[in-house]
């Protein structure tokens, strides 16, 4: 019959389980505390934080309301608006002086190509008036013989013909541009451009003396030199600058740039040949430069200037000029040489127009290119 005593592990057993319902209830609500402490936290954090914020709005909103913080902004806001008007008006202010400049320059331009076409047109009725033929070559600006001839170069076409027979077969002669050549040949020649074709070629047999001392005739004959006299100074200033005389030139007239580049290139060529021709850079300058610079009212006084004022002479085109007959008489040709340009006052060249000349000539590719 069984025990009515319980068993030892029934016992066991049960204490077990009762500690661990009560360990369970405890936890349950430890669980809860801990849920109900985080929600409390959290109501309070989000409640501290809508705090803050509607404080910090508030006050940043009753700073604005104030009327010294208003009037802060009020004149912020117009000194902006000022400072935009202002920048505007003087980018238009800006504009308008550039359009007025601009308009200037025109206005001046303008005016100096009116006085000069009607200098011109004062020449040519003074020339007429002179006996100057509507086919003269010599002693007439060089705008005009460029408009005359057949050519659309900017260079007299009497000038390249002679550099073209000189660079051929002429540079070794001594004393080029120096010695002054055949009276008689240069009065047939000058004759010869200016009454009958300013394209005419040069006849056969001439010597170099005689071309270069044409080219000077040509030159000198010029009413106005290639330097012109407004940049006359500026020129003359610059002689020590290769920079500032590059950009001086560049404002001469086209055909008086172009013209000057092709003299002082063959100067150049010449002074190249000086052991030969006995004329080195400042030999040519100084011959050259009485021609090529000259102040307005100071034109130098030229030998061969009756030439082309003179009465024209009946040439035969097809005749060598060895052999035309129309020549000066030997009493004439005495005495013919032309002496040194000098100023009023008796003394001699300007030497800086001669540094200039020079510098054209040593120098003519770093001037010119």
């Amino acid at each position: 019959m069984a025990s009515a005593v319980s068993p030892p592990w029934q016992e066991k057993a049960s204490e077990i389980l009762q500690s661990s319902g009560v360990k369970l209830k405890e936890a349950g609500q430890n669980a809860g505390t801990f849920v109900n402490d985080v929600a409390k936290d959290a109501k309070v954090n989000v409640s501290d934080v809508a705090e803050r914020v509607g404080k910090s709005f508030k006050s940043r909103w009753a700073v604005l309301q104030q009327p010294s913080t208003r009037q802060a902004m009020q004149e912020r806001l117009i000194s902006a608006a000022a400072a935009t008007g202002t920048f505007l008006r003087r980018g238009l202010s800006e504009t308008k002086d550039k359009v007025v400049v601009g308009k200037t320059k025109v206005e001046e331009v303008a005016k100096k190509t009116a006085q000069k076409s009607k200098t011109l047109l004062t020449d040519i009725e003074r020339w007429q008036k002179q006996g100057v033929a509507s086919t003269d070559v010599f002693g007439i600006p060089i705008e005009v013989t460029i408009r005359r001839q057949k050519s659309n170069t900017q260079i007299p076409s009497i000038l390249t013909k002679c550099a073209d027979y000189l660079i051929l077969s002429g540079l070794n002669s001594e004393h080029l541009f120096k010695a002054q050549g055949d009276r008689k040949v240069i009065r047939y020649l000058v004759s010869a451009y200016n009454n009958k074709d300013p394209d005419y070629p040069l006849p056969e047999g001439l010597s170099a003396v005689d071309v270069a001392a044409l080219m000077k005739c040509y030159i000198t004959s010029l009413p106005e030199p290639l330097t012109t006299f407004e940049l006359y100074p500026k020129i003359r200033n610059a002689h020590s600058s290769i920079p500032a005389m590059r950009s001086i030139l560049k404002n001469l007239p086209s055909a008086n740039y172009m013209t000057l580049e092709l003299i002082t290139a063959l100067l150049l060529r010449v002074s190249e040949r000086a052991v030969l021709n006995k004329m080195d850079a400042r030999s040519l300058a100084v011959e050259m430069a009485p021609i090529l610079m000259w102040r307005e009212g100071r034109k130098p006084d030229c030998c061969y200037e009756e030439f082309w004022r003179s009465n024209p002479l009946n040439l035969d085109s097809r005749s060598n000029y060895k052999h035309s007959g129309m020549f000066l008489d030997a009493e004439e040709e005495e005495g013919g040489s032309c002496s040194i340009p000098l100023d009023d006052d008796g003394s001699a060249i300007d030497l800086v127009c001669v540094d200039v000349i020079q510098c054209l000539i040593q120098h003519h590719n770093a001037v010119f290119h």
